[in-house]
């Protein structure tokens, strides 16, 4: 079982979270001059971007993507990019080059297909990557059951960004997404999962002994040598 970081409150929890970021990407200016992170969506992250933001990087030097990528318009309230511009991307941070998955092209495919070309155009490693975990067991958008899961997950896959379908019959994900595949995730440096309040520490529990090539969180533990797990019970 992989180790879990407890922390006693949400302030700590974030706090831990920016550092653990903070360091990885500060190794990766030290080492190749450049810095690479790519961070999560949804409520749960926001309070560990805001106090990375405040962290004294060489944001010039620091490139800024998504796991994933909900398949709308940036000034959508949805969208993952206005996320990381309203808690992330300000400040000193703000200077931090920022390369969106939702490219501007006719279909979700296509736009993934762009984005894949520019992140490998531009990040050498991913130095830190935060992400957070839906109660069904997701991560950035390998939704179990999707069609697209198993393509996500492949283990002799390089990295790359992909098109997700939206789910039938009611389930997730409601709209199409864009995702990056787990050979992200296993050449990264860090990768931080943050969890939060009673359930999600037992939809985690139930995941990491699953199927690594059906669960994603079971994937993640056997592929990402860098993985720090933090979890506080306070769910706010």
């Amino acid at each position: 079982m992989t180790d879990i970081q407890v922390l006693p409150s949400r302030h700590a929890w974030a706090e831990i979270g920016a550092q653990l970021l903070a360091e990885a990407l500060q190794a990766g200016l030290n080492e190749r001059g450049r810095a690479a992170i790519a961070g999560a969506g949804g409520s749960t992250p926001s309070p560990i971007y805001e106090r990375l933001s405040r962290s004294s990087l060489d944001w010039p030097r620091v490139t800024v993507t998504l796991v994933d990528e909900r398949w709308v318009p940036e000034n959508d309230p949805a969208s993952n990019a206005a996320l990381l511009r309203r808690t992330l991307l300000k400040g000193a941070a703000a200077e931090a080059e920022f390369v969106g998955l939702a490219q501007g092209a006719p279909t979700v495919d296509r736009s993934a297909l762009l984005a894949a070309r520019l992140l490998d155009g531009r990040v050498e490693q991913l130095d830190a990557i935060l992400l957070g975990m839906g109660e069904d067991g997701h991560i950035c958008s390998m939704f179990p059951g999707s069609p697209t899961l198993k393509s996500l997950l492949d283990p002799s896959a390089g990295r790359t960004v992909l098109g997700v379908p939206p789910g039938r019959d009611g389930s997730a994900p409601p709209q199409e997404r864009l995702s990056l595949n787990l050979a992200w995730l296993r050449e990264a440096r860090r990768v931080v999962l943050a969890l939060s309040g009673a359930p999600k520490r037992a939809v985690f529990d139930r995941e990491a002994g699953g199927d690594p090539e059906a669960q994603p969180v079971a994937a993640l533990i056997a592929s990402a040598p860098g993985l720090h797990v933090i979890w506080t019970e306070a769910a706010q």
